[in-house]
């Protein structure tokens, strides 16, 4: 039986997702992230040597990083191909939403989620006010902005597009969720319509509902 090394409030939980959309039998190896840092726990390395979730094993692989896990529960266990689109156009569009959700977009968001942490312990109370200066005037002047030039154009996207790779839910979808939840949390989808009916629509998906019941309380980090 597949075993997804899940780590609570992480990228795993489109692991999840993605194997209950494949109806694929799956077991959870469980790991909570220390409170005082957020960080993964040790034990994680024993099963990949960067010590993070998600981690798929199946059949003697061991498998990291959330792009290269869910194209390959497609390729392996979506035998109707339902989760890639056939027609050209759209499956160039799923290749490039299934690279730019972690390599254009979570970018952004792991730093919003850093300097939005400056002047909070654990950070030394004497130099809280500075460091907290300088996360503020950081997410400001630079990352604040770059992240609504991205939001504008997922609206604009998905203005002409029902999901991500066109007129067909896909794997791009579950792909993306992770950080139009994390947009959702860090920035708010207030003055995005486009974005906030994507993101209800998903998510109200019976697989994904599975994944939240199997895998547990998920919650973005702020």
């Amino acid at each position: 039986m597949i075993k997804v090394h899940h780590l609570d409030n992480s990228r795993s939980q489109r692991i999840l997702w993605m194997l209950e959309e494949v109806s694929v039998p799956y077991e959870i190896q469980r790991y909570q992230r220390d409170k005082s840092t957020m960080l993964a726990p040790a034990s994680l390395k024993k099963v990949h040597p960067l010590g993070k979730a998600p981690v798929l094993e199946d059949n003697g692989l061991i498998l990291a990083e959330s792009g290269a896990i869910i194209e390959y529960l497609q390729e392996t266990y979506d035998a109707e191909g339902v989760l890639k689109p056939s027609a050209l156009a759209e499956r160039q569009q799923y290749r490039y939403w299934m690279h730019y959700a972690e390599g254009s977009l979570m970018p952004l968001l792991v730093m919003k989620l850093i300097f939005g942490r400056l002047g909070k312990p654990p950070m030394p109370w004497l130099i809280r006010p500075i460091a907290g200066a300088i996360g503020q005037g950081v997410q400001k002047n630079y990352i604040d902005k770059q992240l609504t030039t991205h939001m504008d154009f997922l609206e604009q996207h998905l203005a002409v597009n029902p999901y991500f790779a066109g007129y067909q839910f896909s794997a791009a979808d579950i792909q993306m969720s992770f950080p139009v939840e994390a947009i959702n949390a860090r920035a708010g989808l207030g003055k995005y319509p486009r974005l906030n009916a994507w993101l209800s629509n998903v998510t109200a998906r019976p697989a994904y509902q599975k994944a939240l019941e199997n895998g547990g309380p998920f919650t973005i980090m702020r």
